[in-house]
């Protein structure tokens, strides 16, 4: 497995020859995109998938009490999304995600951390870590937000 940088936050102006370099006196964000593979995931409207959202509950409760979130929601189903495009000066919309993948991403949360490290642990917390996946990335920060 590929080990990533230390930094959360990266600022665009110090990009040299293609690659971000932190700034260390910047807070460290992260986002937790959360995906589940719905073949793996308990049925809706079964005691599993109630346990499940009480898990989700509790996990968001524990990242509330850490001072952790900066923010977060689900998503409503892949069914009610809106995929938009323009090609040749045309506005295409077209119903439902725009790849067609195993797992769906269906919610995220902004998390404020003091390394990688922390944000993995974090996301290894997650209750979907058996059926499905976080994907764990450093939230940008440009010169207006610094």
């Amino acid at each position: 497995m590929r080990q990533l940088g230390r930094y959360g936050r990266f600022r665009w102006w110090s990009c040299v020859d293609g690659m971000y370099t932190p700034s260390e006196e910047d807070p460290l964000q992260y986002m937790l995109l959360v995906y589940n593979d719905p073949a793996a995931a308990p049925e809706i409207g079964t005691p599993e998938a109630a346990g499940i959202h009480e898990e989700w509950n509790s996990y968001t409760a524990w990242l509330n009490e850490q001072g952790t979130v900066s923010s977060g929601a689900g998503l409503q189903g892949v069914e009610t999304a809106t995929t938009v495009r323009v090609v040749n000066d045309d506005v295409l919309f077209t119903d439902g995600p725009f790849a067609e993948t195993k797992e769906i991403l269906v919610g995220y949360y902004v998390i404020d951390v003091a390394d990688l490290d922390a944000a993995l642990t974090v996301a290894a917390k997650a209750p979907n870590v058996t059926y499905g996946s976080i994907e764990v990335r450093p939230v940008m920060v440009y010169p207006d937000q610094a």
